[in-house]
């Protein structure tokens, strides 16, 4: 079998699953699930790379196989996935399929330059990366999550799906914007987990008035 078959990509291919199951959820009109499926990749994505680095002894080959392949699933976990709940959720107009479209090529092009550049720092150093170059992809697991949990706050159906168009346009602008952003350290990665967790939690419970929100507020 070809690829490296090991335990640091095994939670890859778990958010990987995820996000297809995610897809699945979406596509048959069951949108808290296929937020959940995103929020649950993104908690994945989290603590991927920190397994990856337990191993001491990766070869160069299997150090670049984990960029490809973190990247691979990224696109679909944090590109496919949020582009498909929020055509579903009601993104289905022209200039909603235009920022989409943009959202995803914005993020295609960041991953792309990730790849580009962190094989070249992992040449160069064994050190875990400290800052990213814009906003990192997986950002979108915990913005839309929060977003959806806050849906009972808004007053219209309208006035959500206008948030929400402005959410996808600026998270993918600052995908590719070039600024530092300080990877979190490992207490506000917990944080991060609790909040988006919570947010999951509130979405599934809720989720009977969430779809009367979304889906009857017109």
């Amino acid at each position: 079998m070809i690829g490296f078959w090991d335990y640091t990509v095994i939670l890859t291919y778990i958010s990987f699953a995820s996000a297809i199951s995610g897809i699945f959820c979406a596509m048959s009109s069951h949108l808290q699930w296929a937020v959940f499926f995103l929020a649950f990749s993104g908690l994945c994505d989290m603590f991927d790379g920190k397994i990856a680095r337990t191993k001491k002894n990766r070869t160069a080959d299997e150090k670049s196989f984990g960029i490809q392949i973190d990247s691979l699933c990224d696109i679909v976990c944090f590109g496919a996935l949020p582009i498909v709940i929020c055509y579903k959720i009601g993104m289905n107009h022209i200039y909603s399929i235009i920022i989409l479209i943009l959202y995803g090529l914005a993020g295609l092009i960041r991953l792309a330059y990730f790849n580009v550049m962190e094989e070249k720092r992992q040449n160069e150093t064994d050190d875990a990366r400290k800052y990213y170059q814009g906003l990192p992809i997986t950002s979108m697991a915990m913005a839309l999550p929060i977003l959806f949990v806050s849906s009972p706050l808004f007053h219209s159906h309208q006035l959500f799906m206008i948030t929400l168009h402005a959410l996808v346009a600026i998270v993918g602008t600052l995908f590719i914007t070039n600024f530092k952003f300080r990877k979190p350290t490992t207490i506000e990665i917990f944080l991060i987990v609790a909040i988006v967790a919570a947010a999951v939690l509130a979405i599934l419970s809720l989720r009977h008035s969430w779809w009367k929100i979304l889906h009857i507020r017109r």
